[in-house]
């Protein structure tokens, strides 16, 4: 059997295919962000789940993105992570690198992303 379009590792602990589109496939990912995650990973020692990374259009509509969501330009992933408080991760998350950081405990997710410009909380 041959391999999937979008299977291959990244890094240590990410492959292509856990960012790709859930509507289409299609997967766009900056390096930054999987790197910055890699490093986050490799801090907390405890795998992180992808639950949502790169979305086409239509996804992201379906899904209430917002309308220039950095899901789209492959700078965001929505992320779980058993065991932790996201509040407490705020700080570290910043100083690895991500800029672009929303926690929604009700939902059980976190936000991360590499925007450009000066860092951002939300949520």
């Amino acid at each position: 059997m041959s391999k999937q379009l979008n299977d291959f590792q990244l890094t240590a602990n990410f492959n292509l295919k856990e960012f790709q589109c859930k509507h289409c496939g299609q997967v766009k990912i900056s390096p930054k962000l999987v790197n910055t995650l890699q490093a986050l990973r490799n801090l907390l020692n405890k795998p992180i789940k992808i639950t949502s990374g790169f979305r086409c259009a239509t996804h992201n509509k379906n899904v209430g993105g917002a309308k220039n969501s950095y899901h789209m330009q492959g700078l965001a992933t929505d992320v779980v992570i058993e065991g932790v408080d996201y509040e407490e991760l705020v700080d570290t998350c910043f100083n690895l690198g991500f800029t672009g950081i929303g926690v929604y405990k009700d939902q059980g997710f976190m936000h991360l992303d590499v925007r450009p410009g000066k860092p951002v909380r939300f949520r």
